[in-house]
């Protein structure tokens, strides 16, 4: 009876030490600062290669390409308006 007593209490102890453990790993996914980081990280790697750090060209075009096509349009507009 006693030896099943402390069992029991060893296990409840890893089961708060599981549980403290799992709460602590999800207040840091949720930090804010943790959060930046991996987007950050994730924006960085579509344009640099993180194997080599060489610059992915293509995907750096092809956003400049947008950015200058929407610039374009935008002026279209205003001048058509106009």
């Amino acid at each position: 009876m006693s030896n099943e007593v402390t069992s029991l209490e060893r296990d409840i102890e890893q089961t708060r030490e599981r549980l403290a453990n799992t709460i602590d790993e999800l207040l840091h996914r949720a930090h804010p600062r943790t959060i930046v980081s991996r987007e950050v990280t994730s924006l960085k790697a579509h344009f640099v290669d993180p194997h080599t750090g060489s610059p992915r060209t293509d995907n750096i075009l092809k956003v400049a390409g947008a950015a200058i096509g929407t610039v374009a349009l935008l002026v279209l507009i205003r001048r058509v308006a106009s």
